[in-house]
């Protein structure tokens, strides 16, 4: 292979399909994205049609591939990234029956609730990795099971979005080892289906697809690689866009943290040997057999600067986002008092219960504009603040934090974020960092990388930020209150669910 070889990574996010033709040197050579809606017509919906998902990411594959064939360079691969917790049922011709249901979609909370607390609530957590919580394929099985009982016995197959669009490239129903171990029906310890989790769901093993290690190649249908002009290409099969994302900026290495707010955001680091904390604070997802990323999700990343967007300044229109964040830096750290629990899609970590609901404390008549875009900022750092104190807490040594995101495109949000966690935070040259992560294990699937440590070293961290020491106290202070909020808050998020 030479130096114009590339491998294409492709991402499929929450919001966009981001595709990226990077050389075995790192170097990016022609990237595609497009966007699809998420979908929420009643509350706790949180879906999109597999279809227009599949139509996007092969739009932008077939934009990347044309580019780079235009360029006179060599594809030696395809390589996949997908968001986690995504659920489709499949009728037997391999028809979507439902949407695609994604980790945003809380319609499952009563079930994730009964199943947490009650027998067994535990062990579901720390055997398979994955939080009991709505945006679990889990959880989701038992309500569709408890109130879509003619859709669930409808049901031929269960899949996630990646999974449909491999089927549709390939032929073949495969689901990666790190998408699986999202589920809750993966036993991390076995590395395989886990038949109690199966139970619990009520489906069988034959419903599922075949787990697969996530540098396992296939082989794409005559159909899809004349479609794409890709003729003798191997697909690999990828994993999910949490560790990957770790991959993309570097952050492979015990006590290297990778920190990625997209819509959604999450700190991770990576072990060698899987597990979760007595506590159940963090999950544990696949990266390869012997790389496992362990960390906290939040719900509420990019999706919060969308909203205060839309909410609190709809007249500045395009560019609104920009202008917003020089409005929230008018205010001062720590918003003059005023703190934001931004569970605007409910929550995830550290908490795993999804009762939370966005609230403002502290509002004050002296509080303007500036200082609610900047309290709902700050929320989302602490709740990402929140979530590495956990994994410090789970006994995860943390000397290094690397960061990526549309949300931290801006040296303000940077240098909030670096304040808040009250550590340097060093920024990847390329914010996309699933999409590179898929490249880099593509590259090592077909022995373009020697291993991920190689891969990780082509990662360039373009930016280090450091904490400003009166901020970082402040914040640091501010930080208890803003944890106690959540069980303060509890009893009334209850009786709020019951009455919507």
């Amino acid at each position: 292979m030479t130096s114009m070889t590339t491998v294409i990574g492709v991402d499929i996010g929450t919001t966009s399909t981001k595709v990226v033709a990077y050389e075995q040197s790192g170097a990016r050579r022609s990237e595609a994205e497009h966007g699809y809606p998420l979908d929420e017509p009643r509350p706790g919906e949180a879906v999109q049609d597999p279809v227009v998902v599949r139509d996007v990411v092969m739009t932008a594959l077939r934009e990347v591939v044309a580019d780079v064939r235009g360029q006179g360079l060599a594809i030696a691969a395809v390589s996949f990234s997908s968001a986690m917790h995504s659920l489709i049922g499949l009728d037997d011709a391999g028809v979507a029956i439902t949407p695609s249901l994604t980790w945003a979609d809380t319609r499952a909370t009563r079930q994730a609730e009964r199943l947490r607390v009650g027998a067994g609530g535990r062990e579901l957590h720390q055997r398979s990795g994955t939080p009991v919580h709505p945006m679990a394929p889990l959880s989701k099985l038992v309500w569709f099971r408890e109130t879509e009982p003619a859709v669930f016995a409808a049901a031929r197959r269960w899949v996630g979005i990646k999974e449909y669009v491999v089927a549709h490239l390939t032929g073949e129903y495969v689901m990666d080892r790190s998408i699986a171990s999202a589920t809750g029906l993966l036993d991390i310890t076995t590395r395989d289906w886990w038949p109690r989790a199966l139970a619990v769901a009520a489906i069988t093993l034959e419903q599922l697809p075949t787990v697969v290690p996530t540098t396992h190649r296939l082989a794409l249908t005559p159909a899809a690689a004349t479609e794409l002009g890709l003729s003798n290409v191997p697909l690999i099969v990828g994993a999910g866009d949490g560790p990957l994302a770790n991959l993309g900026v570097g952050a492979v290495q015990p006590g290297v943290a990778a920190c990625s707010v997209g819509t959604s955001g999450a700190i991770r680091v990576m072990v060698e040997k899987p597990g979760v904390d007595p506590l159940c604070r963090v999950f544990c997802y696949a990266l390869t057999d012997d790389l496992w990323a362990v960390g906290g999700a939040i719900s509420n990343g990019g999706a919060v600067l969308d909203w205060a967007t839309q909410a609190l300044a709809p007249e500045l229109g395009d560019g609104g986002k920009e202008a917003l964040i020089e409005l929230a830096a008018e205010a001062p750290p720590g918003s003059d008092g005023l703190l934001m629990l931004p569970y605007l899609l409910s929550e995830r970590a550290p908490h795993w219960s999804a009762l939370a609901q966005g609230a403002y404390i502290g509002l004050r008549h002296t509080h303007r504009r500036s200082h609610l875009v900047r309290a709902a900022l700050e929320g989302v750092c602490q709740q990402l603040a929140l979530v590495l104190q956990a994994v410090r807490a789970a006994g995860h040594e943390v000397r290094e934090i690397r960061a990526t995101g549309g949300f931290l495109r801006d040296p303000f949000t940077r240098q909030l974020l670096t304040n808040v966690l009250g550590s340097d935070v060093g920024f990847a040259a390329s914010s996309e960092g699933s999409a590179f992560g898929a490249a880099l294990l593509g590259m090592h699937a077909i022995g373009l990388i020697e291993s991920l440590d190689v891969a990780a070293g082509l990662v360039r961290v373009a930016d280090h930020h450091h904490p400003q020491p009166r901020s970082a106290a402040l914040y640091h202070e501010q930080r208890a209150v803003f944890n106690s909020l959540y069980d303060a808050l509890t009893p009334a998020f209850r009786a709020m669910q019951r009455i919507r």
